[in-house]
Order: structure tokens, then sequence, then C-alpha cells
């Protein structure tokens, strides 16, 4: 399958993103009423000295939004890895406390 976006200038008219995203069939709709709710979200913004959007945001917009992206920012390393050494369970202070002073 072909990339639609890939064959998009760098800064394309609203209309241009529309088709290649939805087709020429349901492009008007995109335009009014998906454009305006998708921005609300983080869409990228028309670039007045090009007047279009930057495709590269919108394909990395779109990304973000079906979760393409995610997972990858969610494997960073927690801490230091001690294989072979044991961690029991943790004590809760109060709980311990409580059952002191009870006794």
């Amino acid at each position: 399958m072909t990339d639609p976006l890939a064959s998009l200038p760098m800064f394309a008219t609203d209309k241009q993103i529309a088709v290649a995203i939805v087709g020429k069939e349901r492009a008007d709709l995109y335009v009014k009423t998906v454009i305006p709710q998708l921005m609300r979200k983080g869409f990228p913004h028309i670039d007045p000295l090009h007047d279009g959007r930057p495709v590269p945001l919108v394909r990395k917009f779109y990304d973000g939004y079906f979760g393409i992206t995610a997972g990858f920012a969610a494997t960073a390393p927690d801490g230091e890895e001690r294989l072979g050494q044991w961690v029991g369970r943790r004590v809760n202070r109060a709980t311990k406390q409580k059952s002191t002073l009870a006794g």
C-alpha cells in the first residue's frame, strides 16, 4: 500500500490533505468538520509563510493519534537491574507500629 501523504508537497492545502486522507468524495466534509475538531487535539496549524499545513507534522500527528508512537516512549529503563538478588516483601511501617503497640 502506498502512502498518500508521501505524494503531497511539504506544505499542503487542507483540500490536498483531505483527499490524501479520506479520498476525494469525503474531502469537503473533512475540511469543514473534521479539521476544526482535530485542531483542538493538536493538528498542525497552517503556516502563514508557506500557506499550507506542514505534511511531516500532519503525519506525526496521525502517528500519535493512532498510537503508533505511544509504545516507544514508555520503554525507558526504570533503574539498575540486580539479577539474582531477591527482594523480600516490604512491610508497611504503619502496620508494623500497630502490631507492636497491640502486642
